[in-house]
């Protein structure tokens, strides 16, 4: 009985120090760029509780404008990672052209929303419990952030097109490299020009935009630049822009399949930050509190973000090149991994969970209700990696529809309703609130282990 437990969720050791190889300069990327995030998000702390939760709206605002690009990209991705592992590189080549195309549009379209849009979009997350001089004052640093903001949505876009087609023909490196100098670079930016340092004006949410903004820049002209230079390593970019052709039966086939994915990663990010929303009818001191827990929620999880990485690479590689078994294989023993590891790693922001928020300064009151917050994501952590590799499991083997039902339907219909409805009918403290929304996902875990088990999810799309 353990044997064959052993030989269905553990793998061996080449399998791990592959897997190692593979997913260490992601967590190396993620990792610098989430700590980097918690400085960043210490720094605008330092301003105050106003200061941060309005940066904290506006980054909720464009986390919708990320994750339509991700969506989007996603699509081609799939296509991408299988047509690698099949050895088609003007399969490659022409997915990248896609991306290049759908990031342009999807940037155009985002900034003119933003610059209509932009004080009703805040408005949202204010509410009239709160003072009048500290919403008038949130609400002017939110639209000072966000102005400036915008201006990096262009670069991002071009970053995230040419990362992802990297990881897809197995490059991790250089897109670990641009990431790490970014982040530092914006970390340096920040420190001068939020503060003043070193001769810099003091510019506050301003300064925290500008640095972002130019790290992006540098990042997405590293990415063109070293692709460019390697262009005999990277063949998908020969010819890719001497035209924007891509065969019409590749179009019809990433838009049915990407089509899911954009709509699934827009209404997820809209339907998150219409939780946050009603957390924030709470008052800003739980918009500062859950922006807090948020970003520590992400500096520990960027292993449980590798890992979803690693199963789209990994096992889309192996759809595309038909090995079925060996993928389903493979899918198991990344899932029980993760989960394992996230049991440990859940542990450990519950261990320091009541000394995070003393790097803040905020107020007493915002310190423990973060210690509290963090305390319950810590224990949700191990379920929301098991959805997670889920999701890009599904993912991987072109189930778009699918994981569109698991993933952002389900959000609409489970948890968004219930923290609309705890927030605003009931007089439950918001740790409790927290709890219910961040516990209900349990639900997806067993939808999730019956979507694996069926096997829909194993299958080659990119044939001759």
């Amino acid at each position: 009985m353990l044997q064959k437990f052993k030989s269905k969720f553990i793998g061996d050791r080449d399998f791990y120090r592959k897997l190692f190889i593979l997913v260490f300069p992601i967590i190396i990327q993620q990792g610098i760029t989430c700590f980097v995030g918690l400085v960043d998000n210490v720094m605008v702390g330092r301003l105050g509780t106003e200061s941060m939760s309005g940066v904290a709206i506006v980054n909720q605002l464009i986390n919708v404008f990320n994750l339509a690009i991700f969506g989007g990209i996603s699509g081609a991705s799939i296509y991408g990672a299988q047509f690698f592992g099949k050895g088609d590189q003007d399969g490659v080549r022409f997915a990248f052209r896609f991306k290049i195309l759908f990031s342009v549009v999807v940037t155009i379209v985002a900034i003119a929303g933003f610059i209509v849009w932009k004080e009703p979009l805040i408005a949202l997350f204010l509410t009239e419990s709160e003072s009048g001089g500290d919403i008038a004052y949130t609400l002017c640093e939110a639209k000072d952030y966000l102005k400036n903001m915008l201006i990096g949505l262009i670069p991002f876009a071009f970053s995230q097109t040419y990362a992802s087609t990297l990881r897809e023909t197995g490059e991790t490196f250089s897109p670990m490299v641009a990431s790490c100098i970014a982040i530092l670079l914006n970390l340096v930016l920040n420190y001068c020009l939020i503060f003043g340092n070193f001769g810099m004006p003091r510019l506050g949410v301003v300064g925290a935009a500008i640095g972002t903004v130019v790290s992006r820049y540098v990042e997405a002209i590293f990415l063109i630049v070293r692709t460019q230079i390697y262009r005999e390593r990277f063949v998908f970019i020969q010819k890719a822009f001497r035209s924007f052709y891509i065969p019409f039966d590749i179009v019809k086939k990433v838009l049915i399949t990407g089509s899911p994915l954009i709509l699934n990663e827009i209404l997820w990010s809209v339907g998150m930050t219409a939780i946050n929303q009603s957390y924030s009818t709470r008052g800003l001191s739980v918009v500062a509190a859950t922006n807090i827990t948020s970003t520590v929620w992400n500096l520990f999880s960027v292993v449980m973000f590798a890992m979803g990485t690693a199963v789209s690479i990994v096992v889309g590689q192996l759809l595309g090149a038909n090995r079925i078994e060996e993928a389903k294989d493979t899918d198991n023993k990344l899932l029980f991994f993760t989960v394992v590891l996230h049991v440990f790693i859940g542990g450990i922001i519950i261990l320091t969970a009541r000394y995070v928020p003393e790097i803040y300064n905020v107020e007493p009151e915002v310190k423990m209700l973060t210690t509290r917050l963090l305390i319950v994501a810590g224990a949700a952590l191990p379920i929301h990696a098991f959805a997670h590799v889920t999701y890009f499991t599904l993912r991987a083997g072109g189930q778009t529809y699918v994981t569109f039902l698991f993933d952002s339907l389900y959000t609409w219909i489970v948890p968004l309703p219930l923290a609309f409805f705890l927030c605003r009918m009931t007089a439950f403290p918001i740790v409790t609130i927290y709890f219910c929304v961040q516990f209900i996902d349990g639900i997806k875990v067993v939808i999730g282990t019956l979507l694996l088990r069926s096997g829909i999810w194993a299958k080659r799309i990119v044939v001759e």
